[in-house]
C-alpha cells in the first residue's frame, strides 16, 4: 500500500532561491478531474509515470506511482486526459533533512508557487524556513487538479487574498 504524507504552503519571498540543488520541468495531465481518485499522467525530463491519488484533501492519502514509456505518456496526455495540462518548474531546496519541492506553476498558473515536504508520520517535525508561508494543504483549490478546473491566473483578488 502506497501512503503520501505531504505538507503543502504558499512561499512567501524568493529567499529559497539561493538553495536550491537542482530543479525540472514538468507537465502532467489529468485523465479524470472528478471521484475518489485522481489518475494523472507526469513527464518530466526524459521519463513519465502515472500516478493514482486518493482525492481527499488531507495530508495522508493514498499514492500509487509507476514508470511508463515517455511515448505513451505523450499519447495518453495528447488523447485521454480531462482539461488542459499543469506546467511547472520544480525546484528541490534542501533543509536540514528534508527536501522542498518549491513548484513555479507556468502557463495559466503563472504567479502561483508551492512548496511541499514529504513526511514519513504526520507529526514529524520540520524546519520551517522564513519563506515559507501560509500552510494550504487542506485548502482544495491548490490542489494541481483544481488547478485544471480553475487555474490560479482567473482568480480575483479576493480568491488569492483568502
Amino acid at each position: 500500500m502506497g501512503i503520501e504524507i505531504e505538507r503543502k504552503f504558499l512561499v512567501s519571498n524568493d529567499n529559497w532561491r539561493s538553495s536550491i540543488t537542482s530543479h525540472q520541468e514538468m507537465v502532467q495531465g489529468y485523465l479524470n478531474l472528478e471521484g475518489n481518485s485522481v489518475v494523472r499522467v507526469r513527464i518530466a525530463s526524459n521519463r513519465a509515470w502515472i500516478n493514482i491519488k486518493g482525492a481527499t484533501i488531507d495530508i495522508r492519502r493514498r499514492e500509487y506511482e509507476y514508470p511508463i514509456p515517455i511515448d505513451d505518456a505523450r499519447e495518453i496526455m495528447d488523447h485521454l486526459c480531462a482539461g488542459p495540462a499543469i506546467e511547472k518548474r520544480r525546484y528541490y531546496v534542501p533543509i536540514r533533512g528534508h527536501v522542498y519541492e518549491v513548484d513555479e506553476f507556468l502557463g495559466a498558473n503563472e504567479g502561483l508557487v508551492v512548496a511541499e515536504i514529504e513526511l514519513s508520520d504526520e507529526r514529524e517535525a520540520f524546519e520551517r524556513p522564513e519563506w515559507l508561508g501560509a500552510e494550504v494543504s487542506h485548502d482544495p483549490r491548490y490542489l494541481n487538479v483544481s488547478l485544471v478546473r480553475h487555474p490560479y491566473s482567473e482568480w480575483t483578488a479576493s480568491e488569492r487574498n483568502r
